[in-house]
């Protein structure tokens, strides 16, 4: 009897064993082949941000791949994230997109798929850092000195957003929640009318792009106080960031590439391998840096913890605000 269990047991390990070594040599070789065809970047409509950068992207990696890597629109909302969710998880349906695959889920019931479960991240693809910009009236010069005014003048203050889970309006909540402030949202139809109202001087503060704000702050039609990324940015070279002022914070516009879940680790190490060293080349970082966006370029593991992050600290922002519907 003993003899027979351990036969059986044996024969379960290398069954095991086999299976193993077959997973990993499928993976391998799909790695060695892959691809043997186009690769699609499925993201939003055209002509916004999330086009541009694919665009960039997908015209700057060129043949490193050995096949071409194409852009696929398709539209708005969660067509785009569902699309890719649903593909084929073979490395040649990916997606680029932002914050929206992760946050709409705190925003709206009934989400078609699940921002972690169903997606394997790639890589952070860019990054859009916010200037903290305030009217030339307002008497603050740092962000240390905002954040005394406001504490000195609870509800006096106010700034100017877009849409009601807009990122200029989540990275004002954000900073307000860190600080302790009380600051009067303004709620405009869209980024350029609240910045045509910052530079008015009829909303006193706002977390602007920076290619919008740049030349208003050069005019010094607003003051710039910090940029909002947790590192100074080549976009406002001269600036300090807000967390200089408000230790610990840090916000920004985050683009990531991601293939549906069951990819092959494999196929995720080339893509990843390709992805980044396209974003880190200088003629592809002054391209974006061109269109006020920084290249970024990062392990699949580092954008998955971002998620991850951005999912805790704005996912409580957006429940304790009661923000639904965006």
């Amino acid at each position: 009897m003993l003899y027979v269990m351990v036969v059986s047991i044996v024969a379960a390990m290398l069954i095991a064993g086999s299976a193993t070594l077959f997973a990993q040599s499928t993976s391998a070789g799909a790695a060695q082949t892959y691809p043997t065809r186009p690769v699609r970047i499925v993201t939003a409509e055209p002509g916004g941000g999330n086009d541009f950068s694919a665009r960039a992207i997908t015209q700057s990696i060129g043949m490193n791949l050995g096949q071409p890597m194409i852009v696929d629109n398709r539209g708005t909302g969660t067509i785009p994230s569902e699309a890719v969710s649903k593909a084929a998880p073979d490395g040649y349906t990916l997606l680029l997109h932002g914050s929206s695959i992760w946050l709409t889920p705190f925003l709206q019931d009934n989400v078609p798929y699940d921002p972690v479960r169903d997606f394997a991240p790639v890589t952070l693809a860019t990054r859009a850092p916010l200037i903290a910009v305030v009217h030339p009236s307002l008497p603050a010069r740092s962000i240390r000195e905002l954040i005394a005014l406001a504490k000195s003048r609870p509800g006096a203050l106010n700034y100017g957003s877009s849409g009601a889970a807009s990122t200029n309006r989540l990275g004002v909540e954000l900073f307000k929640a860190m600080a302790g402030l009380n600051i009067v949202r303004i709620n405009f139809r869209g980024a350029g009318a609240a910045l045509n109202s910052a530079i008015a001087g009829e909303v006193q503060m706002m977390f602007a792009s920076a290619g919008g704000s740049a030349p208003h702050v050069r005019s010094r039609r607003l003051r710039a106080l910090g940029v909002t990324t947790a590192e100074p940015t080549a976009l406002f070279p001269d600036l300090p960031t807000v967390g200089a002022g408000l230790p610990g914070f840090e916000y920004a516009q985050i683009l990531g590439i991601f293939a549906p879940a069951g990819t092959p680790a494999a196929v995720i190490t080339r893509l990843n391998q390709e992805l980044v060293t396209t974003l880190r080349r200088q003629d592809v970082k002054e391209r974006f840096l061109a269109g006020g966006v920084e290249a970024a370029g990062s392990t699949p593991e580092q954008l998955g913890a971002t998620v991850k992050s951005e999912m805790a600290k704005l996912g409580k922002i957006i429940k304790d605000l009661g923000i639904r519907g965006d």
